[in-house]
């Protein structure tokens, strides 16, 4: 009897002792419940009956993870009508393109793959191969840009790799690596709609589209989302944002380009406003140019609804000791004005649109007729003698969604700011190029 009566107090502590351990051979969790039967909780009387019930952790199974691979290319089959023999237009894509070339080209690829890490961090990448028409093997003058290799073969390259920190405070994201500007690419770019065309007026000047960095984007209103803001400060590194150049550089790594952005959507986000400014330090001082620096004013208005959008953007720059007049012999400042105007609508709804398009540019609103100038700034593809006026107009055939065929005519002239009589003048003269535009969008 008292053997029993042993076994039974035994067991009973045995029971008792092992609920004080969750990890043990019960395998009851932190989240676990424990009920006894027929149970006088008093010291000398353990219970003789143990139910345990596991309380199962929640999942959140609204929030699925985005892994996305998703990407674009666009080109042409394009007919070189007339070129400029003086070869002016560096920043275009026809820029020493001979008279009467024809030719099938991509001129963007991308490639991009999304992560969500987890609903606070997301990881992007994104790869393009941007390769011109003008491409010449290594030996000879130069190789377009670091898309095209020595035997002419694309190539890509990483133009964005950043995380994101989702609502760091509601509405807002904080982002670290190399990415987007808030200068076009995050809103007027995106209301021009026809990057298969052509770059906004500000990134055909080349404007920074990406760069190294930190930035905070958001909206002061996180429910509607009619007013946000994007601020970044990034590298600029003597107008290579994607990397910190080379070290015998006297700028690498020392100065800092600022971006900010702020925007407004009103009528229920049909009529939009967009304010842009930035700064950054290019080059020291030295015994013959003072320190240089540009900074940039930009404002655009849209009026955008499915059947019609009308587009206004303009912008100020000042190149601070960015041209050297030869005659006084003398740096000065140059002033940068640049306007931009166009439409694009719907002619039968999701099949068949139209876009049309003028800009005008001058290089340096202060340039002295009679002078003339070389250029200091590190701004790439600058010339402050150059006035520009550049027109494009099209059709948009959509057989099915995501792939457009574009037929549009290309069209740049060239007036030259200097007096007819002063040496170097050059006539004016344009470049025409007839083009069957071709754009297909895949993983979005």
């Amino acid at each position: 009897m008292y053997k029993n009566v042993l076994t039974r107090y035994t067991f009973g502590l045995i029971l008792l002792f092992s609920s004080y351990f969750p990890a043990s051979a019960q395998n009851i969790t932190e989240s676990s419940t424990i009920s006894y039967a027929n149970a006088d909780l008093r010291s000398d009387h353990p219970p003789s009956t143990v139910i345990t019930s596991v309380k199962t952790a929640e999942t959140d199974t609204a929030w699925k993870p985005v892994r996305r691979i998703w990407g674009y290319a666009f080109g042409d089959f394009y007919y070189d009508a007339h070129v400029d023999v003086a070869n002016r237009g560096a920043e275009t894509n026809y820029n020493g393109v001979p008279a009467y070339r024809n030719a099938f080209q991509f001129r963007r690829i991308y490639l991009g793959y999304e992560h969500d890490i987890t609903k606070k961090f997301t990881a992007e990448i994104l790869l393009a191969s941007e390769p011109n028409a003008n491409t010449v093997v290594s030996g000879t003058t130069s190789i377009s840009n670091s898309d095209n290799l020595a035997d002419n073969k694309m190539a890509f390259y990483i133009k964005n790799i950043d995380l994101r920190w989702k609502n760091i405070w509601k509405g807002t994201d904080f982002v670290i690596g190399e990415m987007l500007t808030p200068a076009f690419p995050l809103l007027t770019e995106k209301i021009w709609g026809y990057r298969s065309i052509e770059r906004t007026i500000s990134d055909f000047h080349r404007t920074n589209a990406y760069d190294v960095g930190v930035s905070l984007q958001g909206v002061f209103d996180p429910s509607a989302k009619n007013f946000g803001y994007n601020i970044l400060i990034g590298n600029n590194s003597a107008g290579s944002p994607a990397s910190l150049g080379s070290a015998a550089n006297a700028n690498t790594g020392f100065y800092k380009a600022f971006y900010g952005d702020v925007y407004a959507k009103f009528l229920n986000q049909t009529l939009i406003f967009d304010l842009y400014a930035d700064y950054m330090k290019t080059a020291p001082a030295t015994a013959a140019i003072g320190g240089q620096s540009r900074n940039m004013i930009k404002g655009f208005v849209a009026y955008t609804t499915p059947k019609i959008t009308f587009g206004l953007e303009a912008y100020t720059q000042k190149l601070t000791n960015g041209v050297t007049n030869t005659v006084t012999k003398l740096p000065e400042d140059a002033t940068v004005e640049a306007f931009s105007i166009y439409a694009h609508g719907a002619i039968y709804k999701d099949k068949l649109g139209f876009f049309i398009r003028y800009d005008g540019y001058n290089p340096d609103n202060d340039y002295h007729i009679t002078d003339a100038y070389t250029s200091n700034t590190n701004l790439a593809a600058y010339s402050a003698s150059a006035k520009e006026h550049f027109y494009t107009a099209g059709l948009d055939f959509t057989p099915a969604k995501n792939v457009h065929f574009e037929p549009n005519v290309w069209l740049i002239q060239y007036k030259d700011q200097r007096d007819s009589s002063t040496t170097g003048y050059l006539p004016d003269s344009h470049v025409l190029v007839y083009r069957l535009t071709f754009y297909f969008i895949f993983g979005k």
